[in-house]
């Protein structure tokens, strides 16, 4: 923090940052509210995890190094990932090394950058490693049904609250949120990654068998596009599809955005817009499709590989279908917590405002979890303007994808891609489809046409309901786990994820092929611009 400006954190000047990744789950400029329920809970949480999974020592897990710095900070509004931590995890985790783990989010490495490989924690981490997953699951399976009743329960009380009965509700959401945290990084970092980067080995050496259907069905975000699709039937009703999913919606990580539980509106444009598709599109009867095809296929992965090879197979297309389904689980329970803060802070907000404490119940956003943890401050107004102020100017910055130390605004201005040029990024699902470019940046969902080909930035949960309707996605960030690739290979549509630049070079209009299984997108034809 610098002075009263909670948005701008910078640390050491030796220090390699990046937006790539973290990005997916807070993608733009954070509020204050939100960067500090953030920073209360990831850095404590990712400590934790890493030594549980045996990559840090005891003391390291208490801040005893072997980097200081936490592993995420906040410049100039937008949250960055310390690439030493990930240079650390690379050096100390069998089967990859600082400089992999770097380049599979950079690209590639800074040249400043050291790294000090060690084998000393393999045995560590060979004995932890499995034990912590299959807790991970197990605590996540048990942790679920309750954690999204305690949603339910504390988002409906909250909205009449006294001011000391909201105050405590934030406390406890933010609590819980870096309990929930924890056990999903687990989940992602110690089951659901190395399974699925176990599973797209095994069927490149087989040759046979599709990822989507090898990685099991009835993922969380799924369950959002099977009940919009029952909504658009008349099967159930629009306010029975909020009570289940409200806590998605448009930049969900941002406790200050309005998730579908405040404004359902995209939600029944959605439902307008699944109408229209026929019925042989059924998401539900395409996974059931896939279900029933799972055991044949996994029969064929098996006889196309060497006998001595098969028993490993087996166990790893059982895990597959075990585990990678839990990826969304945990996503979903601490998006949950982050709504229950939500619905406090908007509480407080309201009260605050009806008193004459506040001049706009949104003004709550620009204070932080410490501020409020004893009241609002003397003054609260003075911090809520200057802040307010200050991320408007953020909004209008753009930031590089790394850098070291404090970054330094770039120029907004960017090159487009010219026609035969190929972007390039990471093959997340399988498939090959021309169409027309959907640029969307601000996730309002109103503007995209079913068959359009979605580029974004990134996504989040909310974001599966629009993917049903499109012909394929390419997304800025992301690896073969993030939701983006998970969701398409589900869906059964073409993904080219981690393009870092498909935002800035492709336009509206703009006719491109997706090769979903090389990761590229080709510019076929580029939109005309109107002039004058």
């Amino acid at each position: 923090m610098t002075g009263t400006d909670p948005l701008h954190c910078p640390g050491s000047s030796t220090t390699h940052w990046t937006t790539d990744n973290v990005g997916e789950a807070m993608p733009g400029v954070a509020s204050p509210l939100g960067w500090s329920i953030w920073e209360s809970g990831s850095d404590p949480a990712n400590r934790e995890m890493f030594f549980r999974i045996g990559i840090l020592t005891r003391a390291e897990r208490d801040c005893g190094g072997p980097i200081t710095e936490p592993v995420i900070r906040i410049f100039l509004g937008r949250i960055a990932m310390c690439m030493e931590w990930l240079g650390t995890v690379g050096d100390r985790m069998p089967g990859t090394t600082g400089p992999d783990a770097i380049t599979g989010v950079l690209g590639r490495v800074p040249d400043t950058m050291t790294f000090t490989p060690t084998r000393r924690r393999y045995p560590i981490i060979a004995a932890k490693m499995p034990i912590a997953a299959r807790r991970a699951i197990r605590e996540m399976r048990a942790l679920s049904e309750p954690t999204k009743e305690w949603w339910k329960r504390s988002v409906s009380a909250v909205a009449t609250a006294d001011e000391a009965t909201a105050r405590a509700t934030l406390i406890d959401g933010a609590t819980r949120y870096r309990h929930l945290v924890t056990q999903q990084g687990l989940v992602l970092f110690a089951a659901t990654t190395p399974v699925t980067h176990a599973l797209t080995v095994l069927v490149a050496r087989a040759g046979v068998g599709d990822l989507g259907t090898l990685s099991g069905t009835g993922g969380a975000e799924m369950r959002i596009v099977e009940d919009l699709w029952r909504a658009s039937r008349g099967e159930i009703g629009i306010d029975e599809v909020v009570a289940e999913h409200g806590y998605h919606g448009p930049l969900e990580g941002e406790v200050a955005s309005r998730v579908w539980r405040e404004d359902p509106e995209p939600l029944r444009r959605m439902v307008v817009a699944y109408a229209e598709r026929g019925d042989d599109e059924d998401p539900i009867a395409h996974n059931a499709q896939l279900r029933a095809q799972l055991p044949q296929m996994q029969r064929e992965v098996i006889r196309a590989l060497p006998r001595t090879h098969r028993a490993a197979a087996r166990a790893i297309l059982t895990l597959a279908t075990r585990t990678l389904p839990m990826r969304g689980v945990g996503k979903a329970a601490f998006v949950q917590s982050l709504d229950v803060t939500r619905a406090a802070a908007r509480r407080l907000g309201r009260l605050y405002s009806d008193a004459g404490r506040l001049d706009d119940p949104e003004d709550i956003f620009y204070l932080t979890l410490a501020e409020l943890r004893s009241g609002l401050p003397s003054d609260a107004r003075d911090l809520v303007a200057t802040r307010r102020g200050r991320r408007e100017d953020y909004r209008r910055i753009r930031l590089p994808h790394s850098w070291r130390g404090t970054p330094d605004p770039v120029d907004a201005d960017t090159c487009r891609a010219a026609i035969g040029d190929v972007i390039s990024g990471v093959a997340a699902s399988g498939g090959q489809v021309e169409g027309t470019v959907r640029i969307v940046t601000d996730p309002s969902f109103a503007e995209v046409e079913p068959g359009e080909i979605l580029v974004s930035h990134t996504t989040d949960p909310s974001w599966a309901s629009i993917m049903f309707v499109s012909a394929a996605l390419v997304v800025d960030i992301g690896g073969i786990v993030s939701h983006a690739a998970v969701v398409a290979r589900e869906l059964g549509i073409p993904a080219v994820v981690n393009t870092r630049h498909g935002t800035e070079l492709l336009r509206d209009g703009d006719r491109v092929r997706v090769d979903g299984a090389a990761g590229t997108v080709e510019l076929l034809e580029r939109v005309s611009m109107p002039v004058g």
